[in-house]
């Protein structure tokens, strides 16, 4: 016989509680750290780089939200919640290859090994395994589970990462000095108010 949804899904609830409050969080910190550096004066040239890899931060805390809504909503059979979750993970694959691509033309910054990781590898993983996750359901549900939870966990891992090295990349340029508002910029600038 096979289970209902509520009984494989009600164990569950905490952990998607946990990791959609976490990913909902992060989400509304990575807003704010965007607009606090935003005044800063970065290079136009390092915008199209800036936005392939922040947006896509924000989409796999989204994401990571997304299915522990899923998750936790009260649904009588597990395909309607595997439908969901399998569009949900193809839309993930579509869009990391569309960035893979956009990545791949930039020109003025060359992703190295661990940019194409943490940006591209790991993400795809994860949402490939949320689209096998739609499969898995109708087979091995319990299993299924354990694969979505670490799905989840690695884009809110990835979506921490890739924050992180976003804002360090941001605030300081390659050459180890402040993009902005450093003490040269300050000195600068009153100076020529003085003259």
């Amino acid at each position: 016989m096979i289970d209902s949804a509520p009984s494989i899904l009600t164990p569950w609830s905490n952990f998607y509680v946990i990791a959609g409050s976490s990913a909902g969080a992060l989400t509304g910190l990575m807003f704010v750290v965007i607009t606090l550096i935003a005044d800063r004066r970065a290079q136009s040239t390092m915008h199209d780089g800036v936005s392939i890899y922040s947006t896509p931060t924000v989409v796999h805390f989204c994401t990571a939200l997304f299915v522990s809504a899923v998750l936790c909503a009260p649904w009588h059979a597990l395909l309607p919640a595997g439908i969901v979750l399998g569009l949900t993970g193809l839309s993930g694959i579509a869009y990391i290859l569309y960035l893979t691509h956009r990545a791949r033309q930039l020109e003025d910054y060359t992703p190295d090994f661990e940019d194409w990781a943490w940006y591209t590898s790991l993400p795809l993983l994860s949402y490939a395994t949320i689209a096998a996750v739609a499969l898995l359901f109708l087979f091995v549900p319990r299993g299924a589970l354990f694969a979505l939870g670490g799905a989840t966990l690695l884009l809110i891992s990835i979506g921490i990462h890739n924050a992180w090295d976003i804002v360090t990349f941001i605030t300081i340029d390659p050459r180890g000095r402040r993009m902005a508002g450093t003490a040269d910029d300050e000195k600068s600038t009153a100076a020529g108010r003085k003259r």
